[in-house]
This record gives C-alpha cells, sequence and structure tokens, in this order.
C-alpha cells in the first residue's frame, strides 16, 4: 500500500457508486497470513451472511487464497480473494466498511476515501504504533479499535451486527470523514498532480 496521495494519482481509480443492494467488508491485512484474519473473521462472515446479504472482500496469504474462495462459494456468499492488489483504492471505495490492521498508511487510505473501519491493530508492532495510530483516529469518532489480545468471535459478530442494525452510526463517521478530508492539504496537493500529469 501507498500514500492516498499517490494511489489516487497513479492507480487506475474508478469511483464505485455504491449501486449494489449487497454490504461489502474489505478485510486487508491478512496478506502474511495472520490467523484473526484467516479464520475468525471468515466465520463470522458466514454468520452475518445468514442474516444479512454481503460480500466479502478479503485479503490473506497467497497459499491461502484457493480455500478462502473454496469456503465462501461453499457458504454462498459472494468473495472476492486475494493477496495483493495494484488497485487497491478501487477495492477501497467498493467497500461499506473496513477491517484493516492500523499502519499508518492503510488507515490514511481508508480514511481518504470516506469508509469507516473497524482496526485491530498488530500487537507485535514496534512500539505499539498500530494500536496508537488506531486510537487517534476512534478518539476523532472515525472508527471502532478492537484489541486483538480480548477479541474472539463473539465479540467481533456483535459489533458488526450492531453496525449493520445502526447504519446511521455508521453514516456518522462517514460525514466525519468527509469533514476531515476537506480541509486535508493532501487533497489539493492531488489535484494539482493530476492537472500536472493532463498537461503533459
Amino acid at each position: 500500500m501507498i500514500h492516498p496521495l499517490v494511489s489516487k494519482v497513479f492507480y487506475d481509480y474508478k469511483k464505485n457508486n455504491n449501486s449494489d443492494q449487497k454490504f461489502c467488508f474489505l478485510i486487508s491485512g491478512g496478506s502474511q497470513g495472520a490467523q484473526i484474519f484467516d479464520e475468525l473473521i471468515k466465520d463470522v462472515m458466514i454468520d452475518i451472511s445468514k442474516n444479512f446479504p454481503i460480500k466479502v472482500i478479503q485479503q490473506t496469504s497467497e497459499k491461502n487464497i484457493q480455500y478462502l474462495q473454496n469456503f465462501y462459494n461453499q457458504k454462498n456468499v459472494e468473495n472476492k480473494i486475494f493477496c495483493f492488489e495494484e488497485n487497491f483504492v478501487n477495492l477501497i471505495d467498493s467497500a461499506n466498511l473496513c477491517i484493516s490492521r492500523a499502519g499508518a498508511t492503510s488507515l490514511a487510505e481508508i480514511s481518504f476515501l470516506n469508509k469507516p473501519f473497524i482496526a485491530i491493530p498488530l500487537p507485535t508492532a514496534k512500539d505499539n504504533h498500530q494500536m496508537k495510530n488506531a486510537l487517534y483516529y476512534e478518539e476523532m469518532g472515525y472508527c471502532w479499535v478492537l484489541d486483538q489480545k480480548n477479541l474472539n468471535k463473539e465479540k467481533l459478530l456483535n459489533i458488526l451486527i450492531s453496525i449493520l442494525k445502526g447504519k446511521s452510526n455508521l453514516n456518522l463517521k462517514k460525514s466525519k470523514f468527509k469533514k476531515l478530508n476537506f480541509n486535508n492539504s493532501w487533497k489539493d496537493a492531488n489535484q494539482k498532480l493530476k492537472t500536472i500529469i493532463n498537461e503533459n
């Protein structure tokens, strides 16, 4: 992943109109085969699919792609499973809610596209910097933060069901992101870069 400024300029970005009636989850941060992403979250997605129409876009390790595809297909859950995606911003933009680690660049990309998210910081991150990143966004009212050390299937399931049932909270966080990015200097810089590129 790269900074949203670079993403918006150099990726083949296509604006998503979100016309699909299915609620789309983007689950990223599992490219190294993190067990919490490969196991716990996939089981929660299946439980949710029993009561809500959803589709899942999920990152995993390359060796696990076929397994997850088969798993979701057998449960009749629409899915896109990947390890690396060049046009990652397109995947973010197609989502209604992101579930992610909390690296600074990842959260910047998600927030740049006004997407509410659940952050599950990497517990072993140096100086606990991912938790600090996530708490910054949480304090501003942009996301939910879950501590992996205390996370289980029931807790995650309850949170996601609460979000799906009470979408006003989801929309509130999204509106806060729009206010954040309205004053974001990266946005102005991005427009200037686009102008330069188009002129050359």
